[in-house]
């Protein structure tokens, strides 16, 4: 039976949030400090890897772990409040006209805060600049994130745009790499169009774990269609995350410019290059192989891969739910996800397809216009 948008929309926002709440607790880890850490792999909600959490560098003063959700989701539920306000495809310049106002002046809960406060007091530096140059600066909204660390920040948001693009991997590649301008420059940028168009791509019917992968390479470019195509070759050979773990990170290394230490970067990380990638996408993706699409094995092997893997398991967690809809993401998870972080995890998913709709509605009447258009050119009388 064909997935409605309405599954998929829920598969993917709930499947991503899940995925950044199992994450966030043990992000910026290795695979081995994990298991030292919770006697094993994780397979579930667990909680914050320091006890004196509030106070426990590099951590404090934010509580990852308990269910609560990270900045990743922050940002996807935003970037939904503004395909909401525009109901239609979105550009750089919404980017600067609505999330960052978003982002400035209107206070939210904030799961790791525990508290009430302005999104902007929770997101990482490479999102508050986008209010440097945006709102205060005045920059081109098309070109603001020229200058920013070219990282995951403007990836990690980008499933919405997947959704409004559903079935159409080409136009949410195209979609989202206008967006991510205003952000991001370089492989950041890159990375923000495939993982869109990954998530349109899952969303075709009868489309598995190897058609979006295939997809993802049909459009990624430079680096970063290099990186998903060496992480692609190892996930083929495994079965499960515990054998995949160490060759997926060996596959993806030579063009991720962190470096081996997460928590001590490289002098070249982070910079623009043609021939960089960021780690996340490629490995999220290598995940979704090894699990054959199912959103749990997928999900786990991104969380227990460690570094940056709140946001390799919202990809992950995102792709695999638009699969299998809202029914493969474990009910249990999302319920403690959704309690324990205070949010709603269904209204945005619902809220974006009733958007989509409406965007699929203008497509076809400007397809129509254009075709009208064209036929009186091409056929002058």
């Amino acid at each position: 039976m064909t997935l409605t948008l309405e599954d998929r929309a829920c598969g993917a926002l709930v499947g991503a949030a899940v995925g950044d709440a199992l994450g966030g607790p043990v992000e910026g880890w290795t695979p081995d400090q994990i298991v030292e850490r919770h006697g094993g792999r994780v397979h579930g909600i667990v909680g914050p890897w320091h006890e004196n959490w509030r106070t426990a560098r590099p951590i404090a003063p934010y509580h990852k772990g308990d269910g609560h959700v990270t900045d990743d989701t922050l940002m996807t539920h935003a970037l939904v409040r503004v395909y909401e306000t525009v109901r239609d495809h979105l550009d750089a310049y919404a980017v600067a006209e609505h999330l960052v106002p978003d982002l400035m002046s209107t206070p939210r809960w904030i799961p790791e805060l525990e508290a009430e406060a302005l999104p902007l007091q929770r997101v990482f530096l490479a999102e508050k600049w986008m209010v440097t140059r945006l709102h205060y600066a005045h920059v081109d909204p098309r070109e603001a994130g020229t200058g920013n660390i070219v990282n995951c920040g403007a990836a990690m948001y980008m499933a919405p745009v997947g959704i409004a693009n559903a079935g159409n991997p080409a136009g949410a590649y195209a979609e989202a790499l206008d967006i991510a301008g205003a952000h991001q420059s370089s492989y950041g940028r890159e990375a923000a169009g495939v993982f869109a168009a990954a998530v349109a791509a899952a969303c075709v019917p009868g489309a598995t774990a190897a058609s979006v992968v295939d997809t993802a390479l049909s459009l990624a470019k430079d680096g970063t269609r290099a990186a998903i195509a060496a992480v692609r070759e190892a996930a083929c050979a495994h079965r499960d995350f515990e054998s995949a773990l160490a060759p997926l990170r060996a596959a993806v290394a030579p063009y991720d410019s962190v470096g081996p230490d997460y928590r001590n970067p490289s002098l070249d990380a982070r910079r623009p290059s043609r021939v960089h990638a960021i780690e996340e996408l490629p490995i999220a993706l290598g995940m979704l192989l090894v699990a054959d699409g199912r959103y749990e094995g997928a999900v786990l092997g991104a969380v227990n891969y460690g570094r940056d893997c709140d946001s390799i398991a919202t990809m992950a967690g995102a792709i695999a739910g638009a699969l299998g809809g809202e029914a493969a993401v474990p009910a249990v998870w999302a319920k403690q996800v959704a309690e324990a972080s205070r949010l709603d995890l269904h209204a945005p998913a619902a809220a974006l397809a009733a958007v989509t709709r409406e965007i699929f509605a203008h497509d076809r009447a400007r397809r129509r216009a254009h075709e009208s258009a064209f036929a009186a050119i091409a056929s002058p009388r």
